[in-house]
């Protein structure tokens, strides 16, 4: 009688089992016991900016955009807006949380938007080069549209009358650092 080579290729129950209990294992390790025994904790880089005077609240009208520069002023990167929304936003200052302050340059290929504020939606846009659009109220994330980052956001303090320019959360679009 013949023997036949065993044949390869094909995975066995018992194979199948012993290799996903392994895996399962090896993950539940990991899963438990993360890092090495020379791991370090890696200090969070902090960036500094400046901190800017860019209105005061009592010249703030609702709906209407106010354009300023940050965090230079620089006109093409820095060009930025403030508007109060009338409703609580992410990132609001003021009474009510509504007033908010965005960088004006599109996230996907730094299209213009300046002049694009639609006050019934509380919306950035659509962007003159893809049609991309932007919800204030919600830290200018993309509602539709190729951008895939949302809205540069300008962190804002209020001290007594006057609105200040203290961050960005978000890179510009066109440049690897912010400052």
């Amino acid at each position: 009688m013949e023997k036949r080579p065993k044949e390869k290729g094909c995975l066995t129950r018992r194979q199948f089992l012993l290799a996903s209990g392994g895996a399962t294992v090896t993950t539940i390790l990991f899963v438990t016991f993360p890092g090495s025994p020379k791991a370090e904790a890696v200090p969070a880089r902090l960036i500094k900016y400046p901190r800017k005077r860019i209105a005061r609240l009592s010249q703030v009208k609702q709906d209407i955009p106010m354009d300023f520069r940050y965090p230079y002023d620089d006109p093409l990167h820095s060009s930025s807006f403030l508007v109060k929304l009338g409703v609580p936003a992410g990132g609001g200052v003021g009474r009510d949380n509504d007033i908010v302050a965005f960088n004006n340059l599109c996230t996907h290929m730094g299209g213009p938007l300046q002049g694009t504020y639609k006050k019934e939606h509380k919306a950035l846009g659509p962007c003159p080069f893809h049609l991309t659009t932007f919800d204030l109220t919600k830290h200018g994330m993309v509602i539709a549209g190729h951008a895939t980052e949302s809205l540069p956001q300008v962190t804002l303090e209020v001290e007594g009358d006057d609105i200040y320019a203290t961050g960005l959360m978000g890179l510009i679009y066109g440049r690897n650092s912010n400052l």
